[in-house]
């Protein structure tokens, strides 16, 4: 086998765990596929030029309208399975974040809505490998 027959794209994104202090999550309903009409991490590609947390704190905000200071992020792994998207290769990079009870949400870009949930009473199932990513961000 040559390194040509086994290179593959690897798409670079960000997800962001955002919290409440009394254990809300945020939450976007996704309006695209795959996983359309699922649950998720608000989160993306990272673009050109830019660092992971940086492109969290944007993804955040434009999927969110939330808005999180890129150094207040805090890092919470990597996930990386070649599974974990259908699309092919995705890694992403993971980010947790306190933010103020009350905070107010607003779909954005590719979000169908976005909503605060209960830790305790999530959706069934998350897209991707999300619930992982909150298990990990919520760990003691």
């Amino acid at each position: 086998m040559t390194d040509t027959d086994m290179s593959e794209t690897i798409h670079y994104t960000a997800d962001v765990v955002a919290l409440t202090p009394g254990g809300d999550v945020l939450l976007i309903e996704r309006d695209w596929p795959p996983y359309k009409g699922a649950w998720a991490l608000p989160g993306g590609r990272v673009n050109h030029g830019e660092t992971s947390r940086v492109a969290a704190a944007r993804e955040l905000k434009e999927e969110t309208g939330v808005h999180v200071a890129a150094a207040d992020l805090r890092q919470i792994g990597v996930w990386d399975s070649p599974e974990r998207d259908p699309r092919g290769r995705y890694v992403t990079v993971a980010y947790a974040a306190v933010v103020p009870a009350g905070t107010r949400v607003i779909a954005g870009d590719d979000a169908r809505t976005a909503r605060w949930w209960p830790l305790d009473d999530l959706p069934e199932h998350l897209a991707f490998d999300h619930a992982d990513i909150l298990s990990a961000a919520t760990a003691s």
